[in-house]
């Protein structure tokens, strides 16, 4: 793995980058644990957000865009509100949840304050209902987990007793109720914004998609904070704060990221909590649909067996690799010559990936990370012409034939590419069970070496002429 030479850090910019199509924000809120990552989930699709029988599992701001009727928002998931509660509680982490779900009601343009029907009113739903009131944002109140008409009529005199100008009742569960909330809140946006935006055609290219993934505590947050200009995830020295993939959309450049902050992967055999399994897992699962992955390591705390099986996970998941040292600002030259080795030793089966150095503390380095993630990805989506691959190919093979299989030389007809992201190449074959790994490892270096597939695993698939692939 080759080191890049270090490029002048760019400064962070003054205010957030914003997105291309200025989108009507919703923002849901509420007390902990009624139900707000689940309707948030039922609302944009998919399942984004970790749902756990627990208070206290959302703790960032998570966003994501819906369509409802042809018109598309963007809805915002929070933490629960318990402001009594941070408010006497020296947990820092505590408090900084509910600073992300007031920033989230700044930013909003109508307010969905979810509460649990089924266990009534709180003190913290009070002091909820009581900080939007005073925000003066349009806000829907909707009465969740809702089972039936007399449930409902129950819960109804309490919440309209409180002053509630607008109740909706859901089940965020099985979705019932939901449609004509969304229809409510369509009603609130048209009188809160000037335009609802029409759902814009599939555009055809889809912003550029970057996991960040790594050991606890290595600094993930504070990059996406830094890079965005904003602190969008919360940071803490808790190890474990993030807990469920936050997807930060932003622009630089002109070019479209999503920001994939990612819980950290400890050893299987430290993590604990179910929740924290949960959480793990979807951070793996992230880099499923990533484009790249950038490896956050804490350069003070050095490689560890931990990073290489992280890195084992990006190869296996296809995703392009940059390994990104982190506080490089508290390291000196002699540490830095060990990481190295370290990083040569621990990490020697991804070779290919890029190495890039930053401090998301001073910004140096951080810039040029994500340039190297986009050139990564355009990396991994380079396409080459069957002709120049088969020109290739036959010099190649003329020098470094396989070897024997059984007793059978093995012929190799042609070779094509069939894919990108990672690019992927068809070989084939007479014998494909007869092509070693470290052949299709061969051939998948010298690929990259002459047509520049830097930074992205390289898929060898051997397949029988005229039959299955192997």
């Amino acid at each position: 793995m080759s080191t890049p030479p270090e490029t002048p850090a760019t400064p962070p910019p003054e205010q957030p980058p914003t997105t291309p199509l200025k989108l009507p924000v919703v923002a849901i809120v509420g007390r902990p644990n009624v139900g707000k990552s689940t309707l948030f989930n039922r609302i944009v699709g998919g399942h984004n957000a970790i749902v756990e029988d627990q208070p206290g599992v959302t703790r960032d701001r998570r966003y994501g865009d819906a369509d409802w009727a042809g018109k598309a928002f963007r809805v915002v998931d929070t933490g629960g509100i318990d402001i009594e509660a941070a408010k006497a509680s020296s947990n820092t982490i505590a408090q900084a949840i509910v600073r992300q779900a007031m920033r989230a009601v700044e930013e909003a343009d109508v307010v969905l304050l979810v509460l649990d029907a089924k266990e009534g009113m709180t003190p913290a739903d009070h002091q909820a209902a009581e900080v939007l009131r005073r925000s003066g944002k349009p806000v829907l109140w909707v009465g969740n987990k809702v089972d039936g008409a007399r449930h409902e009529a129950a819960a109804a005199a309490e919440l309209y007793a409180l002053g509630a100008d607008e109740v909706h009742f859901v089940s965020a569960t099985h979705g019932r109720g939901v449609g004509d909330l969304l229809d409510a809140t369509l009603v609130r946006l048209t009188q809160a914004v000037d335009e609802v935006p029409d759902l814009p055609e599939p555009e055809a290219e889809r912003p550029i998609r970057i996991a960040l993934v790594g050991r606890p505590n290595a600094g993930k947050s504070s990059l996406i904070n830094r890079l965005v200009g904003d602190e969008r995830v919360i940071v803490d020295p808790t190890p474990g704060t993030t807990r469920d993939p936050v997807d930060t959309p932003f622009t630089y450049d002109d070019e479209r990221y999503v920001l994939i902050d990612t819980a950290g992967i400890r050893k299987r055999a430290r993590v604990e909590l179910a929740m924290e399994k949960i959480a793990v897992a979807m951070a793996e699962k992230a880099m499923g649909r990533a484009d790249v992955a950038i490896l956050v390591i804490d350069a003070e705390a050095g490689v560890s067996e931990q990073e290489a099986k992280i890195a084992g996970l990006c190869d296996a998941a296809g995703c392009g690799l940059v390994i990104a040292f982190n506080k490089r600002d508290l390291v000196d030259a002699e540490t830095e010559r060990k990481l190295r080795r370290d990083l040569d030793r621990q990490l020697q089966f991804v070779p290919w990936a890029k190495v890039a150095y930053c401090s998301a503390k001073t910004g140096k380095g951080v810039r040029a990370l994500l340039q190297t993630a986009r050139e990564v990805y355009e990396s991994a989506g380079h396409r080459v012409t069957t002709g120049a691959l088969n020109r290739f190919f036959e010099g190649l093979v003329e020098r470094h034939p396989p070897s024997v299989y059984r007793g059978h030389p093995i012929k190799l007809y042609y070779i094509t590419q069939t894919g990108t992201h990672p690019p992927t190449f068809v070989l084939s074959v007479n014998y494909p069970e007869g092509v070693h790994f470290s052949y299709r490892r061969y051939l998948a270096n010298q690929l990259r070496t002459e047509f520049g597939f830097e930074g992205t695993p390289v898929r060898i698939i051997c397949r029988r002429r005229g039959g299955n692939k192997s």
